[in-house]
């Protein structure tokens, strides 16, 4: 493969997928297979990526030209060896939203860059030197808690935009819940962008959409660009955001390597590194910060095909219909009830996707250390507690993150201090613990009869 990953060898006779193989991310199918294969990645990541800037009244059509743009850098970073397009952080949701309340669109986009910048050192850091040491900062007991209280921190601003169309809010919910169990394949998949479609039209019937800006818009011409302002109180807001992106990307590497058989741990700092390039980039422009995404995981799973070729027709897809204002605001106009139940769905699954990390990884909560970081941290981000601190203004997110990892290596210095003994901090597995019983059995003394 080339220096900038885009030369792609055929698979096969290009026309379908070999049995018992997958193409590669060094590999394509014919031209005709690969544009539709990239589309499909558009329409996958479509409805998570338009849902950040609605919610946080970001322009779309910029945010959409930003996650185009990013994905082609990120291919071009890591030299086509990683398949992923690069859609809008749910993670930047909740910082955004705080730092406007003060600073404005320019003062949250200004975080945005923060974010991505640190970000793009720790990619170099980790290409460097390997990712053992932020496993050691980052144990999945810490990664679990940060994950899981940024999302519930956003539970009022979901129950905000539900009181507003309850009706609406109730039906949008509904159809993603329903469609999520009643279709499989891709379909299923897009249980939130269904949802969204139908609490859209419910809406037009019930008289909540409002098109006046619709009309107005050309067809064709640049997307809104707005530059950044940089302000000291936003540090506290986006910094946590780096540890969840920092978890996601390496995740993304970690699946993408499972699924196609190729150990890619070497390029885990170039992802990391171009995930900050690409979000530095959009928050100096006017868009969301970015991540790797799981719903073309999905994607890719369903079609077997992982090559980087499909991306590079997502990303240009992506910056082609950015240039369009009409379905720039048509996409604005989805009214409150509509974010209500889909942002209902959506804050909650983050919410729970730090329980999951704490699940996959058999975290041990006997353990008085585990149970502690996880439950201070997560009473932090939920009741929102806020400290200021002269100019610098810390909201749940930011205490919630910095008490899990205080409370964390602080208990375990104290402990490893004292030399009290602690439970495991991860479960065994089941099979250990059979074979540690009969081990027992057997050592113990028989009863005489």
């Amino acid at each position: 493969m080339s220096m900038l990953g885009t030369k792609w060898k055929l698979h096969g006779t290009g026309k379908s997928v070999r049995p018992g193989e997958v193409v590669r991310p060094d590999e394509r199918l014919t031209w005709p297979l690969t544009i539709g294969i990239g589309m499909q990645h558009v329409v996958a990541m479509f409805g998570a990526t338009f849902l950040v800037p609605i919610l946080t009244g970001m322009p779309p059509a910029t945010t959409l030209f930003f996650s185009g743009i990013g994905t082609l850098l990120f291919l071009v970073i890591t030299q086509g060896r990683v398949p992923s397009y690069l859609g809008s952080s749910f993670a930047f949701i909740a910082p955004i939203l705080a730092s406007q309340q003060q600073f404005g669109i320019p003062g949250a986009l200004g975080g945005v860059v923060l974010a991505g910048a640190i970000l793009a050192v720790v990619g170099a850091v980790v290409q460097k030197f390997g990712a053992g040491w932020i496993n050691r900062l980052m144990p999945p007991i810490v990664t679990g808690a940060i994950v899981a209280l940024i999302g519930l921190n956003l539970a009022p601003a979901a129950k905000s935009n539900f009181d507003k169309a309850p009706v609406t809010a109730f039906i949008t919910l509904a159809v993603i819940i329903v469609v999520s169990v009643l279709f499989r394949g891709i379909l299923g998949r897009l249980s939130i962008l269904v949802g969204v479609v139908v609490g859209y039209l419910v809406a037009m019937l019930r008289g909540e959409v409002d098109f006046a800006k619709v009309g107005s818009a050309g067809w064709v011409g640049l997307p809104h660009f707005q530059t950044p302002e940089f302000h000291l109180g936003v540090v506290g807001l986006f910094v946590p955001v780096v540890l969840v992106l920092v978890a996601e990307n390496i995740g993304h590497v970690k699946s993408v390597s499972a699924m196609t058989g190729q150990n890619l741990d070497g390029v885990s700092g170039r992802a990391l590194l171009a995930d900050g390039a690409a979000t530095v980039l959009a928050g100096l422009g006017g868009g969301s910060g970015t991540t790797t995404y799981a719903e073309n995981i999905g994607v890719m799973a369903a079609t077997k095909v992982y090559s980087t070729a499909a991306y590079w027709v997502a990303g240009i897809f992506a910056v082609v219909l950015s240039f369009s204002p009409k379905f720039g605001e048509l996409i604005a106009t989805v009214p409150a009830g509509v974010l209500g139940g889909a942002a209902t769905m959506l804050y909650g699954m983050i919410g729970v996707l730090g329980v999951k990390i704490w699940v996959q990884n058999k975290v041990n909560f006997s353990n008085s250390i585990n149970l502690t970081t996880a439950a201070v941290a997560l009473i932090i981000g939920i009741a929102n507690y806020t400290w200021t601190l002269g100019d610098l203004t810390f909201n749940g997110i930011a205490l919630g993150t910095a008490a899990a990892l205080v409370i964390y290596h602080g208990m375990k210095a104290i402990a490893k201090a004292r030399g009290t003994v602690a439970e495991p901090e991860t479960e065994e597995p089941a099979s250990v613990a059979v074979a540690a019983v009969r081990a027992a059995a057997k050592r113990a003394p028989k009863k005489r009869r």
